[in-house]
């Protein structure tokens, strides 16, 4: 892969290994969540976590703590610039990696996982930023594709990447590997990632500009309408991964097929995410994202009902929930990208913003639903319905005169004009 040079004389990496990059940075939050499934009974017992239900609040803890800085490092890095911000963010997420590793409680543990998971905020935030910086329209939602197609295959590898760790080393080593691999991220990201943020969109931390910043994005119709149809197909995620572990080994009997299970699952994910970089440039963001909200919301209902009748076996729930996942990824790639369309000039801001209504939301919704366990996977599925479901209709409500759109010029890369200029 070759690098490209700009205006300036500076070499810069080429495309292949820009979004290779960019992958790798998500992949630390996909990482940081999908690799302890198998761990968690170890977890519990180590810890003294006699509910196991209460053992889904290791990944539930992380994804609060995500959610919660999210607003911190969007308004930082429009004023710092994308890569410093970045640094520390990644810094400090292989820091709090190396305290759940030496926690002696439960306690302490959820702190460092939630902590943890407040720094790898800053690679959610960034990495929709920068394609933002770099990407428009069509092309962001394919840059945005191949991102999640690498981040995607991570689900695949993880828990199995865990349950070796196990074989031959404690949980406590599961967090050491975090710190190795953010220490990997932070020396890559540093040495070759470029600095995106455009000069004239470098803003002020004055309150007045960031809150301005922020009601924009909360009000902008389509921003607004897209990030609440995020949240709900999110907490699916959410709820899936807080409840696969107990689902496998409990509800189906089968905890030798915990990694099996996961990658037959998130395999075609990471499929359909390479598929839809392909197809969005010929049928729009539009057209794609709003059909496959719509074939989620169909297959899901579909799965509800197969396990409400009483008819649910290991193979069904793998080929019905791969199915879902494929549609999960189409829906929100797209969507992801239609609710950051009109936010350019405060993409830092907006993606702070839509992120952490975004996930803490759907921590809320996904723990709400993984709680509801009850020995089948049917309370899961159900779950997964309704908010499929509500999503349809918040992306109908959004756009009624634009749903399945074809491919549409977008003219909405301007300041809005309720965003004050920077005041310095």
């Amino acid at each position: 892969m070759s690098d490209s040079a700009t205006d300036d004389g500076v070499r810069r990496p080429g495309p292949r290994e820009t979004i290779a990059l960019l992958a790798g940075l998500m992949a630390l939050n996909a990482l940081a969540i999908d690799v302890m499934i198998p761990a968690l009974p170890d977890i519990g017992r180590s810890l003294g976590v006699e509910e196991e239900n209460h053992r889904q609040l290791v990944v539930v803890a992380y994804m609060l703590g995500f959610g919660s800085t999210q607003l911190v490092w969007g308004p930082l890095a429009d004023r710092f610039g994308r890569k410093p911000v970045l640094a520390a963010g990644v810094l400090l997420y292989g820091f709090f990696a190396l305290l759940c590793a030496f926690a002696q409680s439960f306690e302490l543990l959820l702190a460092g996982r939630a902590l943890q998971g407040a720094s790898a905020a800053v690679t959610r935030v960034l990495v929709v930023t920068m394609v933002r910086d770099l990407f428009e329209a069509e092309a962001m939602a394919r840059v945005m594709s191949l991102v999640f197609m690498v981040f995607m295959v991570v689900p695949v590898l993880a828990p199995n990447i865990g349950q070796a760790i196990l074989l031959f080393a404690p949980w406590q080593t599961i967090f050491i590997v975090l710190g190795v691999y953010a220490a990997i991220m932070l020396t890559w990201s540093w040495l070759r990632l470029p600095e995106t943020l455009r000069p004239e969109y470098r803003r002020s931390l004055n309150w007045r500009v960031v809150g301005a910043a922020a009601w924009e994005t909360i009000r902008e119709p389509q921003s607004r309408g897209y990030t609440l149809a995020l949240t709900l197909t999110f907490a699916t995620l959410v709820a899936y991964i807080a409840s696969i572990q107990q689902i496998v080994f409990d509800a189906f009997g089968k905890p030798q097929l915990i990694g099996l299970v996961f990658g037959a699952i998130a395999a075609p994910m990471a499929l359909a995410s390479w598929a839809n970089s392909r197809v969005v440039g010929r049928f729009g963001l539009r057209r794609v994202g709003h059909s496959a909200a719509v074939a989620f919301a169909l297959v899901a209902c579909a799965h509800a009902a197969l396990a409400l009748s009483g008819n649910e076996t290991l193979a069904s729930f793998i080929i019905l929930q791969a199915l879902a996942m494929c549609c999960f990824a189409f829906t929100s790639s797209n969507l992801s990208t239609l609710a950051m369309e009109h936010m350019a000039p405060i993409a830092g801001t907006a993606s702070s913003v839509q992120g952490t209504t975004s996930t803490i939301g759907a921590a809320i919704l996904g723990f709400l639903i993984g709680q509801a366990f009850d020995g089948t996977a049917t309370p899961f599925l159900v779950g997964v319905a309704g908010c499929a479901i509500v999503a349809v209709v918040i992306v109908g409500l959004t756009e009624p005169k634009r749903l399945f759109a074809a491919i549409q010029v977008d003219t909405g890369n301007r300041l809005p004009p309720s965003v004050p200029e920077d005041l310095g």
